[in-house]
């Protein structure tokens, strides 16, 4: 059950509409809930977060793990929080090992959890156990209605409840990619990544039958842990409809035997699976969103958690000082929130993005590792701000003309057609036709 808007004086129902007694509630305590509730914690707002835990002290651990470039997370103050660096950074596209002079790091899960939760304590941020099933509006305040049959009042409402939300309308019927994983966390009988290394991008695919290779590539991603410890995860970057994770499985058991690699020891498995491409949020709709419920996916990478944790901040300054001012109604707080993550200029970057995924769709094995090699050839700050999320749109536009003079005539090719195709039009949109 998404918004459902009542007429616009119509009083809340229950005793709630004459007391609000929250400025925003968090639906989800996930990363992008506890960094949404902290950071408006700290600009003053009263904020209540909706989960599955009724306290700070209750929540489960969360289940993925979230990969990051260590200078993307610094100037935000969580890179002590990262379990792990990776300073010797590489990828392999099949013409020897490339080296990415840039260092990679790995969250603990726990110490982020932990340092989010104490924000949210420090700044008296109240909890209620719950799971949002619909809310409706009325000029001053929302309800949100819990699958138990309770509601909960708020001047505003945040959906931080992942890639399917629980509030959060989207507009357009566009048809995702996904992004999947099979991982193993354990010992070896031999390294499968050299000790030290981090190993990004493996697309390698000789370890297939000929009848295999180029289909439905896969690279490996695999780093090590330390203490005799490696992870290893065999990961389809973008597919339509997601790879399976029986292929996922096969493929890296495979490769970890041409390698000579043998599993001694499971300690932890990762089944990853995200959508790529969801359609926008729509951006005059009350309740706002974060993270997965507000397509923060980089189209192109898979990427968000860094992205995530930049827009909080940002997010919050905006709805304190659209709460704050003079006649504020919880509407016009909401469209200034919406166009902080996603104003027409961010929307017309994601069109580039979007176009760069298609065309990555149509690559085989070899023409994706043409692909990666000229795309991890270019300039740093260029290959960095585009996995990034953070360069304009005209420097969006340059890396992907550069791309397109140095990459082999296959891959050239499938980009023309996705030009031409059905998809030309993101390129139409990101270059100043109407969205």
């Amino acid at each position: 059950m998404a918004d459902t808007p009542l007429s616009p004086n119509a009083p809340l129902p229950h005793a709630a509409a004459s007391s609000v007694p929250c400025d925003v509630l968090v639906v989800g305590a996930g990363p992008a809930g506890l960094a949404a509730a902290a950071a408006l914690a700290e600009q003053g707002l009263g904020v209540t977060v909706l989960s599955a835990a009724a306290g700070p002290d209750e929540h489960a651990p969360w289940p993925n793990t979230y990969g990051v470039w260590l200078d993307e997370v610094e100037g935000l103050g969580y890179a002590p929080l990262l379990a792990h660096r990776w300073h010797d950074t590489v990828a392999h596209f099949g013409r020897g090992e490339v080296a990415l002079g840039r260092t990679y790091g790995r969250f603990d899960n726990g110490r982020l959890q932990r340092h989010l939760l104490e924000r949210c304590v420090r700044g008296g941020v109240r909890w209620r156990r719950g799971r949002a099933a619909g809310a409706t509006h009325t000029a001053n305040a929302s309800l949100v209605h819990l699958q138990d049959g309770a509601a909960v009042p708020a001047r505003l409402v945040l959906d931080a409840s992942g890639h399917a939300p629980a509030l959060v309308a989207r507009r357009g019927r566009e048809r995702p990619a996904f992004q999947t994983a099979y991982g193993v966390l354990g010992t070896f009988s031999a390294p499968p990544v050299a000790p030290g290394k981090m190993l990004l991008m493996d697309f390698r695919d000789d370890f297939l039958p000929p009848g295999e290779r180029g289909r439905d590539p896969t690279f490996l991603y695999a780093m090590d842990m330390t203490g005799g410890r490696f992870f290893v995860e065999e990961t389809s970057l973008a597919r339509r409809p997601g790879l399976p994770m029986a292929v996922l499985k096969d493929r890296l058991q495979r490769r970890l035997a041409h390698l000579g690699v043998a599993v001694q020891e499971t300690l932890e498995l990762e089944h990853c699976a995200f959508p790529m491409g969801l359609p926008l949020p729509d951006r005059q709709q009350r309740v706002v969103g974060l993270g997965g419920a507000a397509s923060m996916v980089h189209p192109a990478s898979g990427y968000m958690i860094a992205a995530t944790l930049r827009a909080a901040p940002a997010l919050a300054r905006t709805l304190a000082s659209a709460l704050g001012a003079p006649h504020a109604t919880p509407q016009r707080a909401a469209e200034a929130a919406w166009q902080t993550l996603w104003s027409d200029a961010r929307v017309r970057q994601r069109q580039l993005y979007l176009f760069g995924l298609e065309g990555l769709l149509r690559l085989d094995g070899p023409q994706l590792r043409d692909f990666f090699s000229a795309f991890f050839a270019l300039p740093p700050h260029r290959w960095q701000g585009y996995l990034a999320g953070t360069l304009s749109t005209p420097e969006i536009a340059r890396t992907m003309t550069a791309m397109f003079a140095h990459v082999p005539g296959g891959v050239r090719g499938a980009l023309i057609r996705t030009a031409l195709g059905r998809h030309g039009g993101l390129l139409l949109r990101a270059l100043g036709a109407p969205l």
